[in-house]
């Protein structure tokens, strides 16, 4: 039996914890630049804002019905969603974080009742971390979603679904009667794995809901669409095709990229920006313990801005030999940055990519007769990994950016500020102690 434990509302639940005056009025939080809704409470779904709407169709309502915008703060809902996994991991021998508010838990050989496990569970990581979460349990982990699904609309909506569904959904437990009643009112595409095209193309086939689905023929499915439809499928039926995957597949690509609030037009803006995402991308690899043979950089001017003219090069430099290590990965940047700026150009957009990625226990050593002296600085290849490690766990203590590459640790200063517009966020109430929540008497 599985189970995905999600938050309810991620983003704006964590802005409420720390911000009760907030429950029951309309919030959205915004994307980085503030420019679109990326987290919508359900009262400011109720007023028809839309996923990814832009803030400005939208702003009208902060007058109109109270709206209240928050800018994006992943720094506080990365580390509420780590103190979250590690409340339910704690219920089941295997976990999956399947994203930054989403687990599926493995409950074979669990002994007692689920529902009820279900219920402490959701209850405690509300009365530990003030998150409210739904819970659904079923056979397969597609069954397992939809339950989840179900919990939610049963208790936001009663009515909908039976009232004993609400926030914790059991179907393992649930008839055939039940389930059959139960599938026949939700649309198929709330099926995970279908996507809106999938969706629209099933309900041409005379295919509306998730009770039509699991009757459609499965060859003809896998010829029409893929197998990976025919396996959910088969999910839905209660054959499991999926297991939680506690240790997730590598990436083989590592991205971070970001647009600016303000165009910037001096080099010196972009060195620094593109060093942070370096930096970033070259942790990130260390996290999965893999090195990067080479690094894609990419800079770009508005195509939405008309009356500017349009430079948007990238480069990739391939590295003398696979590392993870932040001044390699910075260093090469920066030169592949070098190479493609050219000046009088307004840039709202860069990004940096690992390529070529392969586990560090599987590299090759290489020499390189022209690099100058030692290629990764005064410290020996041998002694990179170390310092490496070092800088991720006072990084880890302290907070991000604690310990960084000189050339990258000015961007949390003046450069931050000019191209991240960040006008509405709240303080980092969790991982800052100068941002901590004061409780006064």
């Amino acid at each position: 039996m599985f189970a995905l434990v999600d938050v309810n509302n991620m983003y704006v639940s964590c802005e409420r914890v720390f911000r009760p005056a907030l429950i029951g009025r309309p919030v959205v939080v915004l994307s980085n630049n503030d420019g679109a809704c990326i987290a919508r409470s359900n009262e400011a779904k109720d007023l028809g804002v839309k996923m990814a709407q832009p803030w400005f169709q939208v702003r009208h309502l902060e007058r109109q019905a109270g709206l209240v915008a928050l800018s994006a703060n992943f720094e506080l809902y990365g580390d509420m969603s780590s103190r979250m996994m590690s409340l339910v991991g704690k219920y089941a021998p295997k976990q999956e974080v399947y994203s930054i508010d989403e687990s599926f838990l493995d409950f074979a050989g669990v002994p007692g009742n689920l529902e009820v496990i279900g219920r402490e569970m959701r209850a405690r990581v509300l009365q530990w971390t003030g998150l409210p979460t739904s819970v659904g349990f079923g056979p397969t982990k597609t069954l397992a979603k939809l339950a989840n699904h179900i919990a939610k609309m049963a208790d936001r909506s009663p009515g909908s679904y039976p009232s004993r569904y609400a926030q914790v959904c059991h179907l393992g437990t649930a008839s055939r009667a039940e389930l059959r009643s139960v599938f026949e009112v939700t649309q198929v595409g709330n099926v995970w794995g279908v996507g809106r095209r999938i969706a629209a193309r099933l309900e041409e086939q005379g295919i509306h809901n998730v009770l039509e689905l699991m009757r459609a023929d499965t060859a003809m499915l896998r010829k029409q669409f893929s197998v990976v439809l025919e396996k959910t499928v088969l999910e839905l039926r209660g054959t499991a095709c999926l297991d939680v995957d506690h240790e997730p597949a590598a990436q083989q690509q590592i991205m971070c990229s970001r647009s600016f609030g303000s165009a910037v037009t001096e080099i010196s803006g972009l060195v620094e920006v593109v060093s942070q995402f370096a930096g970033r991308v070259a942790e990130k690899a260390r996290q999965q313990q893999a090195a990067a043979g080479a690094v894609h950089v990419f800079i770009s001017t508005s195509p939405f801005r008309t009356q500017d003219r349009q430079h948007s090069p990238s480069a990739t430099l391939p590295l003398s030999s696979p590392t993870a290590d932040s001044r390699v990965v910075i260093g090469a940047a920066v030169r592949a940055l070098q190479r493609m700026y050219r000046p009088g150009f307004n840039y709202v957009k860069a990004g940096v990519m690992l390529v070529d990625l392969q586990p560090e226990s599987q590299q090759q050593g290489v020499l390189d007769l022209f690099a100058p002296g030692d290629a990764q600085g005064s410290l020996s290849k041998a002694s990179a990994p170390r310092l490496m490690a070092v800088v991720d766990t006072l990084n880890q203590r302290f907070g991000r950016g604690a310990v960084s590459v000189a050339i990258a640790s000015n961007f949390n200063g003046g450069t931050q500020k000019a191209i991240a517009k960040q006008e509405r966020r709240s303080p980092r109430y969790t991982t800052r102690l100068d941002e901590i929540a004061i409780a006064r008497t």
